[in-house]
């Protein structure tokens, strides 16, 4: 540090005390050798490991002083009196000091002819230690003068230093080495610097130590910086930085070694004097080692646990930091980790591998982590394989097996050197049981390691395998994902005979079957072959000829037409693939025999007459199936009161026990033969006795036959006419039946035919052979068909009030004779010829058979659309008169002129306003009693509502009806009967009116579909509706009344759909727009917005197309026949052709319709993206589970009499099973069925079990428990008790789950489980929700058409449910067949009760 004026007297103090306590000879003067200096002063001492000894001279004191030497008194070396090489050490004592000393000497080296007399140095030792090396030396001759030099000497204490001077003779041995003048200096030295404190260095061996060597003073970079070893060994090169202008450090690196533990100090020489520091001590550590391995406590698959024992170790401490040093065995990579504890817990290492672990301790300092300690050996558990196996593929598909391979095996799979691969699949097989269960096959098969392909042997053919790959070790196991793989085709197995139903009639045959158990591929086609080996019909050549019928793979039914009655018939049926046909199936079947017929129409005259006889000609009858076992001849007596009336089917009398039964022998009647009624003659038993002149007789002529104890008799249905009855032959026509196919034989017996004109013309019948060569629906067809060539006279529209009128005249009222466009006769004859209006050449009337192309040209713009025509029904209407506003809902809409007048009440002269024109807004709570009022008075006996009482919150029809009985003014409403159907309810009123003795009855037909806004999706529940109501009405009865909200709108629509259907029925053409121009000419907006325009022209359309496709249920069988047969130039039939239709009037989705269901978080919740439910049909869930949403594949549909009866769905997914169940109880589900099988394959999902079976198990927050199961050959039956487990308070749901094995018991189970459970829905769910899901909805719905309606609406039933999702009922085949089968086993049952009533 600089020095001041106090650091100097301080060192000048305390040199001095050191001074004087260590030296006696030494003084502040120093030592001069002189005879007056105090020897005590100057003590020293020779060396005792020297060659000689210095030499005290005082020259003053020699006689003859040599002129070499200077005057004075000194310490000499002679060096011309010793050897070369000798030296001479002089030792001051021991000093000791805690700052720097500075030691002044003077020195005296001279030659006279300029040799060298040799060295002087100077040592300083340290603590008595050795000497070292010299730290200043001078040799040479260096003049014959004095030179001092200073010594700065820095020490602390407790050390202590010795300064040594050394003379060394030179080997010219020439001159004087002298010393003088030692004097120990009270001030810092100032001709050479003096250095700080030198500092000990402790380092870590194999580190570099740094000593930094601080020179203050006067120095300089260019004279020499030393840093001496305590051993004499110097280092220089040192990096020399300048930090002020007198101060300068010297930094020396030293490579510290294990064991070379010493002491440095610093020096710098000048020709001035040297400086000399401290002993600085060089401290060597040897880092750390522990002595044991460390310790092991756990081992895992990708961890080992360890104990470090670090408690022992070799080398120095402490210890500030503990590492773990791992490795695998094989391995070179090692990687180190610190440690907190003494535990630690080695992560991310590789399963099944050995590991070393040893223990690194580190000691402060560079360099101080010591070596790793003895390792620990140690293997990891193996680890769950990382993944399943990818990539399985086929390389060879055959029949019966199937090459697999996959990607290859390596441990970054197996995580396990110790494993195991297996190879599982499965697939279904038929059990051979009736009810056509699949058993699943499963096997595994363990495949060597390291192989990647396998063979796969023994399959079925053309059965999806699923195959899958498991990948196994000790810790766990890893399961591919299945992989489907199907097989090649073979040739099919054999129909199971078991499998082949049949339903014989006399001249046709329902043959049903199953598919082969064993398809072993995709049948093609079923090729049904029959031929007649046996008959009991004499006429009939048997053998027949073998025929040959092929049917498409789904068509497992068949039925054979025009066979003989009582033959017998050898049946076979077999499947065929694209690999050939497989076997055959055989079974006889034997037609039912038929009632005889007769071969003539016209029955002649009688061939004579008298008081007591009528003789006939009798001609025999042909046998069918069986040949004619006898005649009989029934005289019934008239008694005066029986009518001739039409006979129903199925309730057409015989006459077993006559009056009078005459049976002939078929002998007796070879041909026509006569015969004579009252000869008074036997026959078998039986007496023809004389007619009775007085009375009137029936004569009846029947046939029977008897085959192995059935018995058949034609029926009789005509009469024999004797001459004086004929000219009342016309007197009543009627229609017959086309079964009524024999013959009545009519008599008019009396005494005189006097007498019989006199008490009148007797009714005789016609019939007129109707041998429904054409049904209705091909009376359809036919006119259909015809309208294409159909004209229509085109005129000039009248715009005048007698033209308006005589519209809705013609129009306006109910059309007593129903249309095959509605649903009547298709034999009604229009009242009208033509319209009574004749349209414009702007608007003129549409054919029929161009309506398609004009819709379609209207809603494309072309031309004149839509809208325009909509906007021009308002042109010049200015509405202003009003007209008691107490009654008017809106009282702009009505146009005085032609409103209905009620008769006024004689205490208000204004109560002849009603706010109605036949066309009737929603009466209001006031006006109610008004309304009873006019149907009373105008004889209306249909009241038609299309509205619902509140709508959107709003009150829009107040109820005008009660629920059981009410007086309205003098007017008494009675309830008799409510029926509700899906879309609509009829209500029938008793009506009755004080002062009247006559009772009305009233219809309200009330349509519930519409919806609240806009227009229904599709008009098939409005037309059915439509076609109730005129069914329903009577011809009689007054005007229909409609009414809506405001009369008008949905008012409108139904009006309008009325009268152009009347219309296109009899004239073939529509004429919607003046139709609405004219309605609106009687009441303002009757069409209020553009949407309901085009929904009118929907309706109709679909109407024309579709046409009236109800059957009744007693004349099913002969239609359907009908349908059935093929057209020999269309080679199609009427079923074919009406399922195009269904087809072709099928709403086609657009992407925007199933909006909802192609969300990307939904999309993975649909089994297939080609089958999706429309938005407007979606049945969201209520309850709510996590973040999940409230989509689900299913939609709502309706029945015939229930509104969103049925939930189509398809087989619940893995991953929405838990929504199921929400689906279930949200939706108050008591039924589910079930219509595919488990694990069916055809799919890319499997269809997994869903239920739990047996015990409880819970879907998310749904509990699923199984309280029961039962089963048989057609169905199995669940029962489970389901539950919201976070809506307790809603109790429990019980569901009985119905598993499809056969159609028939399946629909009657579900039926009388729903009606137990009243209000429930059905799920109905099968492998995509469509097909057998929508036939299953339509039989349901056809069997409540039959126990309601007595109808079979097949075609309705269909479209209704495709209306709610299009993919539904893919065979309306199946469901006419269905419909005859049930009817079989009615017709059956009822056989058995012997003919007691049953329904």
């Amino acid at each position: 540090p600089p020095h001041s004026s106090l650091t100097t007297e301080l060192v000048f103090h305390v040199f001095f005390c050191l001074t004087t306590h260590f030296s006696s000879f030494l003084s502040v003067a120093g030592c001069t050798f002189d005879e007056d200096s105090d020897p005590g002063l100057c003590e020293y001492r020779q060396g005792q490991e020297d060659d000689f000894d210095w030499q005290l001279i005082r020259t003053y004191n020699w006689p003859h002083p040599t002129p070499d030497l200077l005057r004075g008194s000194f310490m000499m070396v002679n060096s011309s009196q010793h050897f070369g090489g000798q030296r001479a050490q002089l030792l001051l004592l021991p000093l000791s000091e805690n700052d720097t000393h500075c030691i002044q000497f003077s020195y005296f080296l001279y030659s006279r002819d300029g040799h060298s007399p040799g060295d002087l140095q100077v040592y300083i030792r340290v603590n008595g230690g050795p000497k070292g090396s010299a730290v200043w030396n001078i040799s040479g001759s260096q003049g014959r003068q004095w030179h001092q030099v200073e010594l700065a000497v820095s020490t602390f204490w407790p050390s202590e230093y010795q300064v040594i001077f050394e003379a060394t003779v030179s080997e010219e041995r020439q001159g004087y080495i002298a010393l003088d003048d030692i004097v120990l200096l009270n001030y810092p030295c100032y001709k050479v610097p003096h250095f700080s404190r030198l500092g000990d260095v402790e380092v870590n061996a194999g580190q570099n130590a740094s000593f930094q060597c601080v020179a203050t003073g006067k120095v300089s970079e260019t004279e020499p910086f030393l840093l001496e070893r305590r051993n004499g060994v110097v280092l220089d090169m040192p990096l020399l930085s300048r930090l002020s202008h007198k101060r300068l450090m010297a930094t020396f690196q030293v490579e510290a070694q294990r064991g070379e533990q010493d002491l440095y100090r610093c020096i710098t020489l000048s020709p001035r004097g040297a400086a000399v520091s401290n002993f600085g001590e060089l401290i060597v550590r040897v880092p750390p080692t522990p002595i044991a391995p460390p310790q092991l406590l756990r081992a895992g698959p990708t961890y080992l646990i360890i104990q470090l024992n670090t408690n022992s170790i070799v080398g120095d401490g402490p210890v500030i930091r503990r590492e773990i040093q791992y490795r695998a065995s094989q391995s070179t990579w090692t990687e180190t980790h610190g440690v907190g504890s003494l535990t630690y817990k080695v992560w991310h290492l590789e399963p099944d591998t050995e590991y070393r672990i040893s223990v690194l301790l580190t000691r402060p300092g560079e360099g101080g982590t010591g070596a790793p300690g003895p390792p620990l050996i140690s293997r990891t558990k193996c680890a769950e394989p990382m993944r399943a196996l990818r990539g399985l593929t086929a390389t060879e598909i055959q029949p019966r097996q199937l090459a697999l391979q996959w990607e290859p095996l390596g441990y970054n799979l197996t995580r396990c050197h110790t494993y195991s691969l297996s190879l599982c699949y499965r697939y279904s097989m038929p059990t051979g049981g009736s009810g056509g269960n699949n058993a699943t096959v499963r096997e595994c098969l363990s495949v060597e390691r390291n192989t990647s392909h396998f063979t796969l042997r023994d399959l079925p053919p053309f059965r999806s395998v699923h195959v899958r790959l498991a990948l196994a070790n000790p810790e766990g196991k890893k399961e591919s994902r299945e992989v489907t793989f199907q097989t090649e085709e073979d040739i099919p197995g054999g129909i199971a005979p078991e499998s082949l139903t049949f339903t014989p009639l006399d001249d046709m045959i329902f043959l049903k079957w199953e598919e082969p158990i064993e398809p072993n591929g995709l049948i093609t086609q079923y090729e049904i072959s029959y031929q007649s080996i046996e008959s009991s019909d004499p006429g009939i050549n048997v053998p027949g000829p073998r025929r040959t019928v092929s049917k498409l793979r789904n068509e497992t039914y068949h039925m054979f037409s025009g066979l003989h009655p009582g033959t017998t018939y050898l049946v076979s049926v077999r499947a065929r693939t694209t690999k050939g046909f497989g076997q055959t199936a055989l079974t006889e079947i034997t037609t039912n025999i038929s009632a005889p017929v007769f071969d003539y129409e016209d029955i002649p005259s009688p061939l004579s007459e008298s008081e007591s006889t009528i003789t006939v000609l009798l001609r025999p009858a042909l046998g069918r199936g069986a040949p004619v076992s006898a005649y009989q001849v029934v005289v019934v007596e008239e008694d005066g009161s029986r009518q001739v009336r039409r006979r129903e089917l199925g309730t057409v009398d015989c006459f077993p026990t006559p009056n009078s039964h005459n049976e002939l022998a078929p002998s007796s009647l070879p041909d026509a033969t006569p015969f004579t009624v009252g000869d008074n003659h036997t026959y078998n038993g039986y007496w023809n006795s004389p007619l009775d002149p007085t009375k009137n007789y029936l004569i009846y002529f029947q046939a029977t036959s008897n085959f192995r104890g059935v018995r058949t008799i034609k029926m009789p249905d005509k009469a024999f006419v004797p001459t004086a009855c004929k000219d009342s032959k016309r007197a009543l026509e009627v229609s017959q039946h086309a079964e009524d196919m024999g013959l009545i034989l009519g008599a008019c017996a009396g005494g005189l035919v006097v007498l019989i004109l006199l008490l009148g013309a007797i009714v005789i019948i016609k019939v007129a052979i109707n041998k429904a060569a054409m049904s209705y629906r091909q009376e359809k067809s036919r006119k259909l068909s015809s309208l294409d060539c159909s004209m229509t006279e085109q005129s000039t529209l009248q715009q005048d009030e007698r033209m308006a009128h005589s519209f809705m005249d013609a129009h306006g009222s109910p059309v007593n004779e129903s249309s095959s466009l509605l649903g009547g006769s298709p034999h009604r004859h229009c009242r009208r010829k033509s319209s009574p209006y004749h349209t414009g050449q702007l608007h003129p009337a549409v054919r029929v058979a161009d309506l398609l192309q004009h819709i379609n040209q209207m809603k494309t713009a072309e031309g004149y659309g839509f809208k325009q025509e909509y906007e021009s029904f308002f042109d010049g209407w200015d509405v202003t008169k009003k007209k008691d506003k107490t009654k008017g809902r809106h009282d702009s809409l009505l146009n005085d002129r032609h409103r209905v007048k009620l008769h006024s009440l004689l205490a208000d002269p204004s109560s002849d306003y009603v706010n109605a024109n036949y066309i009737d807004v929603s009466p209001k709570q006031e006006m109610i009693y008004d309304f009873w009022r006019m149907v009373w008075q105008e004889n209306c006996f249909s009241i038609v509502m299309i509205t619902k009482l509140v709508e959107v919150g709003r009150m829009k029809c107040c109820k005008y009806w009660p629920d059981d009985t009410e007086l309205y003014g003098d007017i008494k409403i009675t309830l008799l009967k409510t029926e509700t159907l899906a879309e609509y309810t009829v209500r029938t009123f008793a009506m009755e009116r004080r002062g009247y003795p006559a009772k009305h009855e009233v219809c309200q037909f009330h349509f519930t579909s519409w919806p609240e806004h806009g227009v229904p999706y599709h008009a098939t529940g409005l037309l059915a509706f439509l076609r109730r109501v005129k069914a329903s009405t009577p011809p009689d009865a007054g005007p229909v009344v409609v009414h809506c909200s405001m009369g008008a709108g949905r008012t409108g629509c139904y009006i309008v759909l009325d009268v152009m259907l009347d219309m296109a029925e009899c004239e073939g053409v529509v004429d919607i727009y003046n139709c609405v121009k004219t309605l609106c000419s009687r009441r303002i907006n009757m069409i209020q917005t553009e949407e309901q325009y085009v929904f009118i022209h929907d309706a109709i359309l679909e109407a024309c197309l579709c046409g009236e496709t109800a059957i009744p249920v007693n004349e099913f069988a002969l239609i359907y026949k009908e349908m059935l047969k093929v057209d020999s130039q269309s080679n199609t039939s009427q079923l074919r052709e009406e399922f195009q239709t269904l087809n072709s009037v099928t709403p086609h989705l657009d992407v925007e319709e199933c909006s909802i269901s192609l969300m990307p978080r939904n999309r993975e919740k649909n089994r297939s993206m080609d089958v999706l439910p429309p938005d407007r049909s979606l049945a969201f869930l209520i309850t709510t589970e996590g973040e999940s949403s409230n989509y689900i594949n299913a939609a709502l549909a309706d029945s015939f009499l229930r509104p969103a009866a049925f939930v189509v769905t398809p087989h619940p997914l893995p991953g929405t099973t838990t929504d199921f169940w929400r689906l279930v109880y949200d939706y108050g589900c008591t039924s589910v069925v079930m219509l595919n099988q488990l694990n069916q394959s055809n799919s890319a999902w499997p269809c997994l079990q869903y239920w739990p079976e047996p015990g409880l198990q819970q879907f998310g927050p749904m509990t699923v428990e199984l309280l029961s199961r039962t089963a048989d050959d057609d169905v199995i039956i669940r029962l489970f008790r389901v539950q919201n487990i976070t809506r307790l308070q809603e109790g429990q749901l019980v569901v009985r789950h119905f598993q499809f094995l056969r159609w028939s018991p399946l629909l009657a189970q579900v039926h009388n489980w729903q009606r137990e459970c009243g209000e429930g829905r059905t799920i109905v769910h099968c492998l995509n929700g469509g097909g057998r899901s929508g036939t299953f909805c339509a039989c349901t719905m056809i069997l409540e058409m039959i126990r309601h309606h007595s109808m079979v609406d097949v075609f309705f039933a269909a479209k209704t449910l495709r209306n709610s999702k299009p993919n539904m009922v893919e065979t309306m085949g199946f469901c006419f067949f269905y419909c005859l089968f049930y009817f079989s086993i009615l017709h059956r049952f009822r056989n058995n009760m012997k003919g007691k009533f049953y329904s």
